[in-house]
């Protein structure tokens, strides 16, 4: 029954054309709400011409594609000669949909539930690591610049996290298999998943928390690790759930040893891909904007960042970072840091920032100094 087949619109303007079309489109015949009826009108394979959609576009309002065929969809779309920021947008607004899935207060969560989501995760990953081939971290963070943003900061933040984390893992290792830049974006993605298990208010609260709440934020860690490792979540046979459960359970932990929730230390106790996700969710939680915050200027945030190297960040990688990151270094900006409290995982209103000293030497420039004439010596 193809009534039972669930589906998802498609922006007309990057359909496929010129070749074999790698996916079935539909239209909705029925404007009754919960009666829909989809209509193929081009078959898979077929050769679709520019013309032809745009009598689609005069005829109907919006076209479809059945969500068995989402994987074919996105593969078209990553080949397609349309721009990298149309890609994102698109890989973007997948990931959403995969990520609200798992996180839907309104379900009663699932291993099936969780299990669907992070296949559909693991696809939006791998074509995000094709579309960001040939970005660095430079290019990659101007294009989050122009992606847009949601309300529900963990949706947004996980998918940037996700994006930095394949293009950092790769500037540490040029030679990277597509297989271990999965496993880095797929760990950044899924970084926060335990929060699933913290209620809603607490989460989406840029306004600050109790003490109480806040012990409740720091267990994320432990229930993510709990959900993919309890032994009842089955994955594609190329992603190893260890890796991922280990970033999940690892990026809070301070390269010192004073994070949570195990105090792990160094590069001996906590794994690459988790150092790496740290470092990623540290810089776009201080520069990315959001509806509610003021964020870091990049000179702002990398200055501040470096004060936690080798305490939160581990510096090797840190510097690798720093040197793909293009801003202006100058003596003369704003020695400020981050207090200790300072976590990625809250949405913040206000960063915790504070001045850490002044600068000792005020330039001021464009004016003019009267000097004190010399003292005349006595005859």
């Amino acid at each position: 029954m193809e009534d039972k087949i669930s589906f998802f619109s498609v922006r007309q303007d990057l359909i496929q054309l010129e070749e074999a079309l790698g996916y079935d489109l539909f239209v909705n015949s029925s404007i009754v709400k919960g009666k829909e009826k989809f209509i193929r009108i081009f078959p898979l394979g077929g050769i679709l011409h520019k013309h032809e959609v745009e009598e689609f576009h005069k005829k109907y309002i919006q076209l479809y594609v059945p969500e068995t065929q989402r994987s074919l969809y996105l593969k078209s779309l990553v080949r397609s000669p349309i721009g990298d920021i149309e890609k994102t947008t698109v890989l973007k607004e997948t990931a959403i949909e995969y990520l609200h899935n798992i996180f839907d207060s309104g379900k009663e969560f699932s291993t099936e539930i969780l299990s669907e989501g992070i296949e559909g995760c693991r696809e939006v990953v791998a074509n995000m690591v094709d579309v960001l081939d040939h970005h660095n971290i430079e290019s990659l963070r101007g294009m989050i610049g122009n992606l847009s943003f949601h309300d529900f900061y963990t949706y947004d933040h996980s998918i940037n996290v996700c994006m930095y984390c394949i293009s950092l893992y790769k500037a540490i290792n040029p030679k990277a298999t597509k297989r271990e830049l999965m496993h880095a974006g797929l760990g950044g993605l899924l970084h926060d998943l335990g929060k699933v298990k913290i209620p809603t208010h607490i989460l989406n609260n840029p306004g600050g928390l109790s003490d109480e709440d806040y012990q409740q934020i720091k267990m994320h860690p432990d229930f993510g690790l709990e959900l993919l490792l309890s032994g009842h979540c089955t994955v594609d046979e190329n992603i190893d759930l260890n890796i991922i459960a280990r970033v999940v359970h690892e990026h809070h932990e301070n390269f010192n040893g004073t994070g949570y929730p195990k105090k792990l230390k160094g590069k001996e106790e906590i794994h690459l891909l988790a150092r790496v996700c740290t470092i990623a969710d540290f810089f776009d939680a201080i520069t990315t904007k959001r509806s509610y915050n003021d964020v870091l200027s990049i000179s702002d945030a990398m200055n501040t960042m470096r004060k936690f190297k080798g305490v939160k960040l581990d510096p090797d990688i840190f510097d690798i970072f720093d040197k793909q990151v293009r801003y202006v270094k100058s003596d003369f900006a704003r020695d400020i840091t981050l207090a200790d409290s300072f976590d990625p995982t809250l949405p913040y209103a206000k960063l915790p920032l504070a001045e850490a000293k002044k600068l000792e030497k005020e330039m001021d420039y464009g004016k003019i100094k009267v000097m004190d004439p010399p003292l005349k010596k006595k005859a």
